[in-house]
């Protein structure tokens, strides 16, 4: 590996900063102290800093001394989310039901040494911005930022992103030109039927039965409307109805995700999904509320930033540690809002499988959403060196 010898330096302090911030865990746009810690860093470094797009945001605007208008940003994720860990080692989660179980601890500890190094080594043209962003974990903090004027206030050419992967060798990375990651969408479809005596059920309408058909009926969407060769979930998760064995209830309600690599794909999912709903419901004399939210949208690389991306990787790791065509997940990320309004590249760098946690860990696998999760610290100077050396050769790109 060829990893920046300041930034090697530099592992233990940026451990610290990463292990605190595990310890201190925060939700949603609530990550007010982690924010307080990235701004001090920074500012320490000598580094201009914004606060407050997306709320909790923090961007640190760095300039080499070079002349050059070109600019470039790197994007690191802040929040926690809302589980319990399980971990008992010395930088676990102090904050009663909230845990780093995805390693944004990491990612921003590893943007924190990119940041640290560009300060201080300015002999570059152009700007970098990175950018620590609150609310990924289903808040959508991407696209707050964004509506709060990130890409207007501060304009870049192009944006890209970085997430641990678990299952992977630390030393390794994985990325590929177009999908990467799906989208995300939740749908709630409440039937409403007319409740009576489950004995005389001719005498009510039952909202029960509407439901089984509709939990059957729907995954033929999957199976006959869309093209078999394009990837798609629709899975019902939640089925509730009911409180007596005696009774037809009243109403019945599904709830569950889909998952698409495309937006036609899923504008012909959401379409299907809404008629069968309707004219099934309808069958059974049955009245309905279909809901469908899209949450994030499909996390799509640009072809030309994916190619960029892993040649620099390949010049840090070697060919063989470099995947550039991996297998895309039906997990969903927001970075994918940025990526919607600039070119740019989202990859993977490998978190191992556990065996670097410290005594004290959980029993459980060390996977991302994990109790037993924790992110690995020998990542950091690797991490730290790929923003750099990104950054860097964007600027000078020609």
């Amino acid at each position: 590996m060829k990893l920046l010898e300041p930034i090697v330096a530099w592992h233990h302090d940026i451990s610290q900063i990463r292990r605190d911030i595990h310890a201190h865990p925060e939700l949603a746009f609530e990550e007010f102290r982690t924010a307080d810690v990235v701004a001090a860093k920074l500012e320490e470094w000598g580094i201009e800093v914004d606060r407050g797009l997306g709320g909790t945001g923090v961007v640190g605007i760095i300039r080499g001394n070079q002349p050059g208008d070109r600019a470039v940003g790197l994007r690191a994720d802040m929040d926690a989310l809302p589980m319990q860990e399980v971990n008992t080692f010395a930088h676990a989660s102090q904050n009663q039901g909230k845990m780093h179980a995805c390693g944004h601890d990491g990612h921003t500890a590893m943007l924190l040494a990119a940041a640290q190094y560009l300060s201080q080594h300015r002999d570059y043209a152009g700007t970098v911005y990175v950018i620590f962003q609150p609310a990924e974990e289903g808040g959508g903090g991407a696209k707050r930022m964004i509506d709060d004027g990130l890409f207007k206030r501060f304009p870049m050419e192009a944006v890209f992103g970085m997430h641990n992967w678990p299952g992977m060798k630390p030393g390794q990375f994985g990325l590929t030109p177009g999908p990467i990651m799906a989208s995300s969408n939740e749908f709630s479809i409440v039937v409403k039927g007319k409740g009576t005596h489950a004995g005389m059920p001719n005498l009510g309408i039952d909202p029960v039965m509407a439901a089984v058909q509709l939990a059957q009926s729907l995954q033929t969407i999957i199976t006959r409307n869309r093209n078999p060769l394009d990837a798609a979930v629709l899975s019902i998760t939640q089925i509730h109805a009911g409180s007596a064995d005696n009774v037809v209830p009243n109403h019945a309600e599904l709830r569950g995700t889909v998952r698409t690599f495309t937006l036609d794909v899923l504008d012909l999912i959401e379409r299907r999904m809404e008629e069968i709903t309707r004219h099934t419901c309808a069958a059974m004399d049955c009245e309905v509320e279909f809901t469908f939210q899209r949450n994030y949208p499909p996390t799509i690389n640009h072809a030309e930033e994916a190619a960029f991306c892993a040649d620099v990787l390949r010049d840090i790791v070697g060919e063989a540690n470099v995947n550039d065509n991996v297998q895309p997940t039906m997990g969903a990320e927001d970075f994918a809002f940025m990526l919607q309004e600039l070119p740019g590249c989202y990859v993977w760098i490998g978190n191992g499988t556990g065996d670097h946690r410290d005594s004290g860990h959980g029993l459980g696998p060390c996977m991302l959403h994990n109790g037993s999760y924790d992110f690995n610290d020998e990542l950091l100077p690797l991490g730290g060196t790929y923003w750099v050396q990104l950054a860097l050769k964007r600027l000078a790109k020609a």
